[in-house]
């Protein structure tokens, strides 16, 4: 039975991901022990995600297992072994914040657990397709050397530069920035996803998101600044925005359509191939028109203010050109504009608003 492999399966890529691929007739195999609960607190808990799976889903298998056990992972790999197709790896610390507090944690959970689950795969299911999602932290501060204009709502790259028109794409280094700690693990672990696809000749694809979000994100103050925004709105919560004037510019891509691109990954794969994939110009905004949205289209007056201190190695601008995909894999068409992305968010937070504690 065509078997697919997906850590952090409770969470936002990963549920989006058990979702298509149940509906495509795989096996599921999850992997998720709810480290988020541990990163951000209760409410960052992903267990009503498992639970749901579980019971919904038939041909879902859970396995409550820390990616740094590598011979917990061997196990489960070894079990399903040349039936695996294809393995997404979402399993991550995701917090360049919380990384600091950690930085060991960090790194293993990011560096090791992926090269866990690479040696895994090249060891039972060599010939499967290998999904990492990465993301723009691999290229540290370096967007924010770019020639950057001051608008009235947001940030923006001067239009006589040459990522005006589309976005940042994969020519920008990763070399001599700042990182910060989560930014470094996650460069190891992109790198590691590559080399096992040059070196070993694996079918593996390297995504480095800019914002991935959708209704499933179960937002928190370190990590997720759309779904955490809505969710201080719907539920009346105070919100801080940290530094550059609230302008600070994010493209956001909609879990659906991230996942719609892994499908294609997956149809026809390339060994080691890297891609910036966000929401690029279709869907990007700033904090202060997330606000403005969000006020206008819902109705909620968010309590926030704006502090003078930025978060460290966070980007001022950042839009992912998505063009190198696109060259490969023409099909590919964004769902979801910046606007219906953030109405569905907005009703998911109203929806569980409404449910017990």
């Amino acid at each position: 039975m065509l078997t697919v492999i997906i850590t952090g399966s409770a969470g936002l890529i990963g549920s989006e991901a058990v979702k298509f691929f149940h509906k495509q007739g795989f096996r599921v195999i999850g992997i998720d022990n709810d480290m988020r609960r541990y990163f951000f607190g209760n409410e960052a808990s992903t267990l009503k995600n498992k639970a749901r799976f579980e019971a919904e889903f038939s041909n879902y298998v859970h396995y409550n297992v820390d990616i740094r056990e590598q011979q917990a992972i061997d196990t489960i790999f070894s079990k399903y072994g040349s039936d695996i197709t294809c393995v997404i790896h979402t399993a991550a610390q995701p917090s360049h914040d919380w990384a600091a507090r950690e930085p060991i944690t960090d790194f293993t959970v990011n560096a090791n657990g992926t090269l866990n689950v690479l040696e895994a795969t090249r060891k039972y299911c060599p010939l499967s397709v290998f999904i990492f999602t990465s993301t723009n932290k691999v290229y540290g501060d370096t967007p924010n050397h770019l020639p950057l204009v001051e608008l009235e709502t947001r940030w923006e790259v001067d239009p006589g530069h040459p990522f005006y028109k589309h976005g940042i794409d994969e020519s920008m280094s990763i070399d001599n920035s700042k990182h910060s700690l989560f930014g470094a693990s996650k460069v190891a672990a992109d790198i590691l996803v590559q080399e096992y696809g040059k070196y070993f000749g694996m079918k593996t694809g390297v995504f480095r998101g800019g914002c991935l979000t959708g209704p499933a994100h179960h937002g928190a103050e370190l990590h997720g600044f759309l779904a955490y925004l809505i969710k201080c709105a719907v539920h009346s919560r105070p919100y801080t925005v940290f530094g550059y004037k609230g302008k600070q510019v994010r493209d956001n891509i909609h879990s659906f359509d991230l996942i719609q691109a892994f499908w294609l990954f997956y149809q026809n794969p390339r060994q080691g191939e890297a891609y910036n994939m966000g929401g690029s110009r279709h869907s990007n905004i700033s904090m202060l028109e997330a606000i403005g949205v969000i006020e206008r289209t819902a109705g909620y007056t968010l309590n926030y203010s704006i502090s003078p201190d930025a978060r460290v190695g966070d980007h001022i601008w950042y839009v992912s050109d998505v063009g190198k995909f696109r060259t490969h894999f023409p099909a590919f068409e964004f769902t979801y504009s910046i606007e219906q992305t953030i109405g569905e968010m907005i009703k998911a937070a109203e929806n569980d608003k409404l449910l017990p504690a």
